[in-house]
């Protein structure tokens, strides 16, 4: 059969519904994806910082994350099902609310933040293999590093950091475009990589002083009545902050969830973000807790207290963990910006240019672009508040949720017609009005109004961390309003 050519429009072998053969992955493989999530130096610090810096009730601090982490799996159900039923990535789901036009320009907007943020982690990621190369010449010649040669700064980098920046780029490119087996096994083994990293850190600092680190967490962990007006304020702080860490992946998690088997593995696997928290959590404050009790810190002064895996690692002296433990670092953060930040940029770049990119190509359009990015963050970027437009533009992204979820859930009855997501015909289902379904935009813009004013809006600040839920809310409720008309 001869297929319309217009349809070729939309098709891409990246975009189409995926083989139920090609359905490989199961509870086991999305306990590694939130693993990966959750296992970057921000997260690290986050919950460290949660439980030991801010001197927070620690039974406000667990039941505050733990509940922002239910949310997270039920949102995480009611997004991946649609996906992981009809083998469709996020940005061709999107043509179903929005239109086969307007998915293609509100499906960009994801894709522009997270490459955006692909090089500025990129560039961070870059520092750990500077530290890497700096440590090995300091080893082999510790007046090396006085040469005359390293001592000139191009864009505010020497050529250890341009080193470091191009193998980071070059290295995430190569293993990033490859199929989703990689991608998949990939996970998998940071994931594993890593937690095995964190144990070994745990089992050298309880070699060290395990006495005291004991009797500091019995002090840290004493349950208090989380059920008193003291602690409301806090508890919703600590679950705004929590969910707010994981809502980046939220709206883009059809792009992993269309390779899952079925439906039972889909809900285990996301249940399993619990346990990846609480495992987590129990490493972070151990290790920052043992490394202050080492390094003879004084842990009442919180001030003085390291959080930050990078900075604990440079107050130990001894090469060789410095060495391994930065090589933990670099899976973690490179497993972290594949998912959050290079597949759903990659995908939303193929499904805007269906007829011309693939895998391959879009990935090197990503490496060139963030390349450009990471090196004029720190002359350009980092100077004139480029992260406050990222904010706001992430501000569209509870909203595109909210109205996903009413369209497919209410207004549609979880039906969607394989065919037409794929065609340009106007007496496609998905055609609406040339291609964009109003409704939807109207819905889109207005929620974002109301996401967005939490972070243009002085006044409103305290609500920043609840953004992604207000415009969620707000865009289910206008969705579903006008649509009933």
């Amino acid at each position: 059969m001869i297929q319309n050519k217009s349809n070729l429009k939309l098709t891409n072998w990246e975009l189409v519904s995926v083989n139920p053969s090609e359905k490989i992955w199961n509870w086991k493989d999305l306990f590694c994806l939130w693993g990966n999530t959750i296992q970057s130096i921000i997260g690290f610090s986050l919950i460290a910082s949660l439980y030991i810096v801010y001197e927070l009730n620690i039974s406000v601090v667990f039941f505050g994350t733990l509940t922002a982490s239910l949310l997270v799996v039920f949102l995480s159900n009611l997004i991946g099902k649609p996906s992981q039923k009809h083998g469709i990535p996020f940005p061709v789901f999107l043509r179903v609310s929005m239109g086969i036009v307007g998915a293609k320009y509100v499906a960009i907007l994801r894709g522009l933040v997270a490459l955006f943020m692909f090089g500025v982690q990129s560039f961070f990621l870059s520092k750990s293999f500077g530290y890497l190369i700096r440590m090995s010449l300091f080893s082999f010649d510790n007046s090396f590093l006085d040469k005359e040669i390293f001592a000139y700064f191009y864009f505010g980098l020497n050529i250890i950091d341009w080193l470091s920046f191009l193998l980071a780029i070059s290295l995430q490119i190569y293993l990033f475009r490859k199929n989703q087996k990689f991608t998949k096994f990939f996970i998998n083994f940071s994931a594993v990589f890593v937690y095995i990293g964190l144990i070994l850190f745990c089992v050298i600092i309880a070699s060290t002083n395990l006495l005291d680190v004991t009797n500091t967490l019995k002090e840290l962990t004493v349950l208090d009545n989380i059920i008193s007006k003291s602690n409301i304020a806090p508890f919703f702080s600590v679950f705004g902050t929590m969910f707010a860490y994981f809502s980046i992946v939220l709206v883009n998690f059809g792009d992993f969830s269309r390779f899952v088997k079925n439906e039972n593995e889909l809900k285990k696997g996301n249940l399993s973000l619990i346990l990846n928290l609480i495992l987590f959590s129990m490493f972070a404050v151990f290790i920052v807790v043992g490394a202050d009790i080492i390094l003879n810190q004084n842990l009442p002064n919180t001030e003085r207290i390291f959080v930050s895996p990078t900075d604990i690692i440079g107050k130990f002296d001894n090469i060789f963990l410095s060495i391994v433990v930065l090589f933990f670092i670099l899976f973690a953060t490179a497993s972290t910006n594949l998912i959050t930040n290079f597949i759903p940029s990659q995908y939303s770049l193929i499904n805007f240019f269906p007829s011309k990119l693939s895998a391959t190509s879009s990935g090197l359009i990503i490496g060139i672009m963030s390349f450009f990015i990471g090196v004029l963050w720190l002359p350009i970027f980092s100077q004139i508040g480029a992260l406050s437009i990222v904010d706001t533009t992430g501000a569209f992204f509870g909203p595109i949720f909210g109205i996903v979820v009413a369209d497919y859930y209410i207004i549609k009855k979880k039906v969607i017609i394989n065919k037409d997501i794929f065609s340009s015909s106007e007496t496609s289902s998905y055609y609406f009005s040339g291609g964009w379904h109003i409704k939807a935009i109207y819905s889109l813009i207005i929620a974002f109004v109301f996401s967005a004013s939490t972070i243009w809006n002085f006044d409103l600040r305290f609500l920043q961390s609840y953004s992604w839920l207000l415009g969620a809310s707000v865009g289910f409720i206008i969705y579903y309003l006008l649509s009933k008309k």
